[in-house]
């Protein structure tokens, strides 16, 4: 059996209970070497064998899955933040079902939501915004047209960019060109919820200055929007005048 766990945004203790239990059970552990904490490992197994993917291809994470099934071995294929975001964990699952190989995924805390919680930030606020784009800048890896950073800003809605953290001047260009003002508050956050995390509150328009003058290249996710200024509309869920399932309107 194959497990694929997320290990969550990077404090050790922010990996779910069933996470934390699966990497105690594991016979073998592939893990994200150069984004997962070490941390993580040292409640294994004293027989588990370790493996840091990041010195892996595709092809010798597959192998190494199908060594240990023939085993009878069970693996944790640990990746950071939620799996299912920006995890690559399609292209590992298609190649497990090739070989009839079972596996589960265990989801883990994103670092989109780790990130909100060290901004002390609401990404959805009433008469704000009510809606968030999770995207990428085009780099190596290609992003269709139809979804540029352009063209998702004309919506002005709250956006978090992961992956895009070496690319600050072209995607402050692409921001503005898309409708979002120079003056539309922003923020970096740089390794969300580790210890040495570091956060850089900004404007769209000082985005590229805010990030080269903190030696910004790598592991931060970078929010934009006016979720992060201090207007917005109290929530109708909590007013006296409004009714639920649970409580009567007051006159």
């Amino acid at each position: 059996m194959v497990y694929f766990v997320g290990a969550g945004s990077g404090a050790a203790d922010l990996i779910t209970v069933r996470g934390a239990k699966l990497l105690r059970e594991a016979d073998a552990i592939i893990y994200a070497g150069s984004l997962v904490s070490e941390e993580l490992l040292r409640e294994r197994k004293e027989s588990c064998k370790i493996f840091n993917s990041a010195y892996m291809t595709l092809d010798e994470v597959i192998e190494t899955i199908e060594e240990m099934q023939k085993e009878g071995k069970m693996t944790v294929r640990l990746h950071t933040g939620d799996p299912s975001l920006y995890g690559a964990i399609r292209e590992q699952m298609d190649r497990l079902d090739t070989l009839e190989i079972e596996y589960e995924i265990c989801p883990g805390v994103s670092s989109f939501s780790a990130a909100a919680a060290a901004l002390k930030s609401e990404y959805t606020l009433p008469g704000v915004s009510q809606s968030v784009i999770i995207t990428r800048m085009e780099g190596k890896t290609p992003v269709p047209p139809k979804e540029s950073i352009r063209s998702f800003a004309a919506h002005r809605c709250t956006m978090v960019i992961f992956l895009s953290a070496s690319l600050t001047e072209a995607l402050q260009e692409e921001l503005i060109q898309g409708g979002y003002d120079p003056s539309t508050p922003a923020a970096i956050v740089y390794k969300a919820s580790w210890k040495d995390e570091k956060i850089i509150r900004c404007r769209v328009g000082t985005l590229h200055e805010s990030a080269v003058n903190n030696h910004i290249t790598r592991h931060a996710l970078i929010t934009v929007g006016d979720f992060l200024g201090d207007e917005y509309e109290t929530s109708l869920l909590y007013d006296p005048a409004f009714a639920t399932g649970y409580r009567e309107a007051s006159k």
